[in-house]
């Protein structure tokens, strides 16, 4: 009889329906500090700005979110990970800004099923055979902005290009981007330490090669002391300086002023996008914190949203994975960027824009869209992904 009674009561525990949540739990770790805190900084005030704007909740449920810092270190990253998950049982990861430190805090937040929604990093590993049921983007894989500016630099006819990216994931990928879509000879390519912030020598390098131009992803502090110094060593009379938006942003341009004039770069988002969501999110973000958003901000507010109308559609039933997972590959929040997908790895399917650094009506140095470059487009390593 007692086996019996304990049977029944086990049924009924197992047959009871997901019960709603009380808080929406989010576990944000970024780079706040060093040479690239302005990423992480825009990121934290994107996702806060869409907190505000929602009354501090998240799909009508109070939002608790816990910030630390990564210092642009793997190592810390996992470390607010582990505490995140066995201490604070977060509902989801967010606000990660590296690559490296995106995939040393990936396998415990898979093997804990919980969601990793990611705010900026996109690297490759997750897109294909290893793409996981408990990642989402709201932001790009690694490839498709410097795809972007492949396909531009070919377009234009360049000869010769110089490449230079930092030696880790990200910067990998954005040279295998680019190549995807330049088939011209390249002069060299360069892989200096993430965080390097001299470059005379990869200078010395560069003038001797002679290239039509230098495509380079160096994020944070490292766009600007290159952009910086690539203008003094008068190579910019020369030679034409190609990136993404991640080198040309306005979170680098403030800090480089009338060097940044003239750059072509690419990128998913920009400020000045004919979109009703994107001029208010503009609008609210300037008001709040006197300044133009970069696309970090954008991905950082984006992110809050996805997970916003994601708890919406399951009526704040967090527990129920499965459900939850449908409502973010849905993707029901009206984007920044206009309508795009998510694909069946978590990633994008979205466009690329082209963009000019120039001064605007207000006399401001910023970015200009001047075109699609690749429209609906998905990454390269989806058919690896075997999720359905």
């Amino acid at each position: 009889m007692h086996k019996l009674a304990l049977i029944a009561a086990l049924s009924v525990a197992l047959a009871a329906p997901v019960q709603a949540a009380d808080k929406v739990k989010v576990g944000f770790i970024s780079t706040l500090s060093g040479p690239a805190a302005a990423i992480g900084t825009d990121i934290r005030d994107g996702f806060n700005l869409a907190l505000k704007m929602s009354g501090g909740k998240l799909g009508g449920l109070p939002a608790e979110l816990l910030i630390t810092d990564d210092q642009q270190n793997p190592d810390i990253g996992k470390q607010a990970a582990d505490k995140y998950l066995k201490r604070d049982h977060v509902d989801f990861v967010t606000g990660i800004v590296f690559s490296n430190v995106l995939l040393a805090v990936a396998p415990a937040v898979f093997e804990n099923k919980t969601f990793l929604l990611s705010a900026n990093a996109g690297p490759s590993v997750l897109a294909g055979a290893q793409c996981s049921p408990w990642f989402f983007s709201v932001a790009w894989q690694n490839e498709g902005t410097p795809e972007a500016a492949g396909k531009y630099t070919a377009d234009k006819g360049f000869k010769s290009v110089f490449l230079i990216s930092p030696n880790y994931p990200a910067g990998k990928d954005m040279v295998a981007g680019f190549k995807r879509f330049y088939k011209g000879t390249i002069a060299d390519e360069l892989y200096p330490r993430l965080g390097q912030l001299d470059f005379s020598a990869e200078l010395a390098q560069i003038r001797a090669a002679h290239p039509g131009a230098v495509f380079f992803f160096l994020p944070g502090g490292m766009g600007i002391n290159f952009v910086k110094q690539f203008a003094a060593s008068g190579l910019s009379k020369e030679t034409t300086l190609i990136t993404t938006a991640f080198s040309a942003d306005e979170d680098i341009i403030p800090a480089v002023g009338e060097p940044m004039l003239g750059i072509y770069n690419t990128g998913f988002w920009n400020h000045d996008l004919d979109i009703p969501e994107s001029k208010a999110f503009v609008a609210a973000f300037e008001k709040e914190y006197g300044r133009l958003p970069s696309g970090y901000a954008a991905q950082g507010y984006e992110a809050a949203r996805a997970i916003d109308a994601a708890v919406r559609e399951v009526k704040g039933k967090l527990e129920d994975a499965d459900a939850l997972r449908a409502a973010l590959r849905a993707n029901k929040f009206k984007s920044v960027r206009g309508p795009f997908k998510i694909n069946r790895n978590g990633f994008p399917i979205e466009n690329f824009y082209l963009r000019v650094v120039e001064r605007d009506a207000k006399g401001r140095i910023t970015n200009r869209t001047l075109s699609v470059v690749l429209k609906d487009q998905p990454d390269p390593y989806v058919e690896q992904c075997p999720l359905k």
